[in-house]
């Protein structure tokens, strides 16, 4: 196939096993881990965990992207729609509150296959916000929660960062369709059911464009419509050491003023990371766990 299935648009020719472009991946899922996760935002986790399901590749690759292993390092072993559907069987079977596909906007073709049918459990749609609308809406009826990232406000970080100055119109526009999709968030039990999860990490040194992603959430949305997690768990990692407003944690003055303006913009849909959250043991271990089948490991 020749790609376009990104906002990159790239033209790469990709093969079930192989390809070019950003993303660098065949057609065929790569997944590096598949197991219960307890560090996502509590309605995603809840007591036993979200079945979190991490892909290879990812077609942003951010400079201090805390899963670089596997985001631009290819790690991961490539699996067949029917393993990647057993997969999720065999997560839901530990109990997991729900499927979370982490960055797997790049396989879309083979993940839209493996969702046929639906799942018992919600499906989460864990992504950078860097999707393009086509690839959207092939997943109306396929997830239940998404839950992007609103990384940057203003093009000239997004394009430092991630190569990528189009980032905010286009995770703006991303976000949106997904919203159009699900509606407000709805929360049964304490788990989150259907909805949206806006997702930001503030990073060193970049508090205007915390301050901006901040300012869009407040003024495009209202009280019980999204869901907003402010999180302070950047650590250095990838290529971060390069550019010198990222090769240091969070100091405790950043995150408090990030807090602070949030709460003055009113949004009280969400969550706030403890600044102890900035650890790398909370990246987890990309060793192929619940990958392979058993008598293949």
């Amino acid at each position: 196939m020749i790609c376009s299935q990104c906002p990159r648009e790239c033209r790469a020719p990709r093969e079930e096993t192989q390809g070019g472009g950003r993303c660098r991946q065949g057609t065929l899922p790569r997944v590096a881990r598949a197991a219960p996760h307890f560090w996502e935002e509590p309605p995603v986790s809840g007591e036993m965990g979200s079945g979190a399901v991490f892909f290879s590749g990812c077609p942003l690759g951010c400079v201090y992207c805390q899963n670089s292993s596997i985001s631009y390092g290819g790690r991961g072993e490539i699996v067949s729609i029917a393993r990647l559907r057993q997969i999720y069987m065999e997560l839901i079977g530990k109990g997991v509150h729900n499927i979370n596909l982490v960055t797997a906007s790049h396989f879309i073709d083979a993940v839209e296959e493996s969702l046929k049918g639906g799942l018992p459990v919600p499906v989460v749609w864990n992504s950078s916000g860097y999707e393009s609308l086509q690839t959207l809406r092939r997943l109306q009826d396929k997830v239940q929660v998404y839950m992007p990232d609103m990384k940057y406000a203003f093009p000239q970080a997004a394009a430092r960062y991630s190569f990528a100055p189009d980032y905010p119109q286009t995770a703006k526009e991303a976000i949106l369709e997904m919203y159009r999709q699900r509606g407000p968030y709805v929360i049964e039990d304490g788990l989150i059911k259907s909805g949206v999860i806006i997702r930001h990490l503030v990073l060193p040194g970049n508090l205007e464009n915390t301050f901006g992603v901040i300012d869009w959430v407040a003024e495009t949305f209202g009280p019980g419509q999204v869901l907003f997690s402010l999180m302070s768990q950047y650590t250095p990692a990838g290529r971060a050491g390069e550019f010198p407003e990222l090769a240091r944690r969070l100091n405790r003055e950043e995150y408090q003023a990030a807090m602070e303006y949030m709460e003055k913009a009113g949004i009280e849909d969400g969550f706030f990371q403890e600044l102890s959250s900035a650890k790398e043991e909370y990246t987890p271990e990309f060793d192929l766990t619940g990958v392979l089948p058993k008598e293949d490991v």
